[in-house]
């Protein structure tokens, strides 16, 4: 519907609070904390519904999402401009805080509903299986390995739990090198737009997690224009084979997805992958709402233009030269720190209990949390049924 997965993390956070009376459409004003897509997702979500949805997103975010956004929003003050860029979630927080002082706005923070990890689970991990599976039918030694995910608010990364279950897929969660804060416990700023930075997410099940890398934004800007520009486009078909049905493709990657595609290189030379081994990943968003960003890269990459030349070295040091560096394979002793550094953000900070931030590094928790999705299927379908809705579809 937007050309992002992200309306299904927003589903997934307002469905449940609709079934259970917490959320009502005709009172309520839903209220989207983003960087970006999962706002427009939920704005979507809240406009079909015909109840007021609130974007709130950093200001320094492309032109094009907020462009998007006031097209869908029913009064300009339902998109608010927190301070900072991608890395600035905090100052989201912040702001979100403000607004629900206000027992009207009711928040749908992403980063620790849990019904994002759940929806992602079910749905997005299940549909991955089922592209490996079609695969697989044509092709059985074919191996599931990897399941490879930028943190964002660690909802898709659920899918990556669904595969390891039942595929034995690793999961590895990517961040940007210029905010390092799962490999490096580190922090800074980045362009990665998509994908979050400086916390670790209450609902990401960190000591499940396989593997952690991280990828530059240099590279994700500059393959940004390599990708969406006539002379990278004809650089890629002329000067390396790729088939013009491929490069037609390409704008389906935006920046998050370019840096899911990079980690996915990274992950299998890591681990030595050949042709029977299969990585998946997701496509985020796509080109679309990077144009404005693809200008900035241009002048500040590429003063002199961008012409075959500038193509064939970009090709060679973001693409064709990826190596594993920057990747750790944690252990009992990695995941645990990462894990304790979420302390600062949802205890400190954001006011969880000990408790329920305590219980999450066990596994049994996020196990037990599962057999909560047929509870609410069945009340969904409940729903529907008494609202008429289970008859238009």
């Amino acid at each position: 519907m937007i050309r992002a997965h992200k309306v299904l993390a927003a589903y997934g956070c307002i469905a449940p609070r609709i079934i259970t009376g917490q959320f009502d459409p005709t009172a309520h004003r839903a209220v989207w904390p983003s960087t970006g897509n999962y706002a427009r997702g939920g704005v979507a979500i809240s406009r079909i519904m015909g109840c007021r949805g609130i974007a709130v997103l950093p200001q320094g975010m492309s032109r094009e999402r907020f462009a998007w956004l006031e097209r869908w929003i029913a009064d300009p003050e339902d998109i608010i401009r927190t301070p900072g860029t991608e890395s600035n979630v905090k100052e989201i927080y912040d702001k979100c805080a403000e607004l629900e002082r206000d027992p009207t706005n009711i928040i749908f923070n992403q980063f620790c509903e849990f019904g994002n990890h759940l929806v992602h689970y079910l749905c997005t991990g299940k549909a991955l299986g089922r592209v490996f599976e079609s695969l697989q039918a044509s092709d059985p030694g074919l191996r599931l390995r990897a399941f490879v995910s930028a943190s964002g608010s660690a909802g898709t990364l659920g899918a990556g739990d669904y595969l390891k279950e039942r595929y034995g897929a690793k999961i590895v969660a990517m961040e940007a090198l210029e905010c390092p804060t799962m490999l490096y416990n580190g922090f800074g700023e980045h362009n990665i737009q998509g994908i979050g930075d400086k916390h670790i997410p209450l609902i990401h099940n960190v000591t499940n997690t396989d593997v952690v890398t991280a990828v530059s934004d240099q590279s994700t800007d500059r393959l940004d224009v390599l990708f969406n520009t006539p002379a990278g486009r004809e650089y890629l078909v002329s000067r390396q084979g790729v088939p013009p049905t491929v490069v037609e493709l390409l704008p389906a990657l935006g920046l998050s997805s370019i840096c899911n595609v990079l980690g996915a290189i990274k992950t299998a030379k890591h681990f030595g992958m050949g042709p029977d081994d299969a990585v998946v990943t997701v496509a985020t968003d796509g080109a679309a709402m990077y144009a404005t960003e693809r200008e900035k890269s241009l002048k500040k990459y590429y003063p002199g233009g961008f012409d075959a030349v500038a193509a064939g070295a970009t090709f060679a040091g973001h693409l064709g030269s990826v190596t594993n560096d920057h990747l750790l394979e944690a252990t009992r002793v990695d995941r645990n720190r990462v894990f304790n550094l979420g302390y600062f953000t949802w205890v400190e900070q954001q006011g969880v209990s000990i408790e329920e931030f305590e219980a999450r590094r066990d596994q049994r928790f996020w196990q037990e949390m599962r057999a909560i999705i047929p509870a609410w299927d069945q009340m969904i379908e409940e729903f529907n049924g008494r609202t008429g809705a289970a008859a238009a579809l």
